[in-house]
């Protein structure tokens, strides 16, 4: 089969030099409204849905997905606006990677407000933290008996109640301790050595995933 253009639209999930080392691509910044279209029109075989843009600009549209797909184009989603939009459209072929895939097929997760946060939009480096990241960490911390289930829910409501470019654990946990009166040292030590980044490894999934397939191509 002939080599397919690789198009990844990435940005604070993952580093480039990261994503580099792993797949071969075109890499673009974090998609936005006609991204897909234009694409798809420049020849992309297969394409990588991890970040878009959700409130800075039109965000990705579902119609130039679908317009992908019929067009033949292999089209993974994964990590944040990728993961969204493949619950969404993978009754239609899109491919959804990931646990945070996962979370929003299964219903668990609704919102855009999961995986948005606020990053440089110069070197894409994250500048806050995103809900689904905290979520997880919080229920990890919670499982190894570091916090009780009802201090998680109180952080995770902590966290909900903050504008998504002010979620950062040093405010979320400050903010917590003075509503809880609770010390959360054992928890800022978990978080500080342990935490994981659930978008950066669904990213990295993705990424391995469009490999397989770009592997598979030159096979047949």
């Amino acid at each position: 089969m002939p080599e397919r253009k690789v198009v990844v639209f990435l940005g604070p999930s993952l580093d480039t030099e990261s994503a580099k080392n792993l797949l071969d691509a075109d890499y673009r910044p974090p998609a936005s409204r006609g991204d897909i279209f234009k694409a798809v029109q420049e020849g992309a075989g297969i394409i990588g849905l991890i970040d878009g843009v959700f409130f800075q600009a039109c965000a990705i549209a579902h119609r130039e997905i679908l317009y992908a797909l019929e067009e033949g184009v292999k089209v993974i989603g994964a990590s944040s606006m990728g993961a969204l939009r493949a619950s969404e459209l993978d009754l239609y072929g899109m491919e959804g990677v990931g646990r945070i895939y996962e979370l929003y097929k299964s219903g668990v997760l609704v919102s855009d407000d999961e995986v948005a946060l606020l990053f440089d939009p110069y070197t894409f480096r994250p500048l806050s933290e995103p809900l689904v990241n905290i979520r997880y960490n919080l229920e990890l911390a919670e499982e190894k008996g570091i916090i009780t289930k009802e201090v998680e829910e109180k952080i995770l409501k902590v966290a909900k109640s903050l504008y998504y470019p002010e979620r950062d654990y040093e405010i979320i946990l400050s903010n917590a301790e003075e509503e809880l009166n609770v010390d959360l040292k054992q928890l800022k030590k978990f978080l500080r050595e342990e935490r994981r980044d659930l978008k950066r490894e669904d990213a990295i999934a993705a990424l391995k995933r469009m490999k397989e397939i770009v592997e598979g191509d030159e096979k047949a």
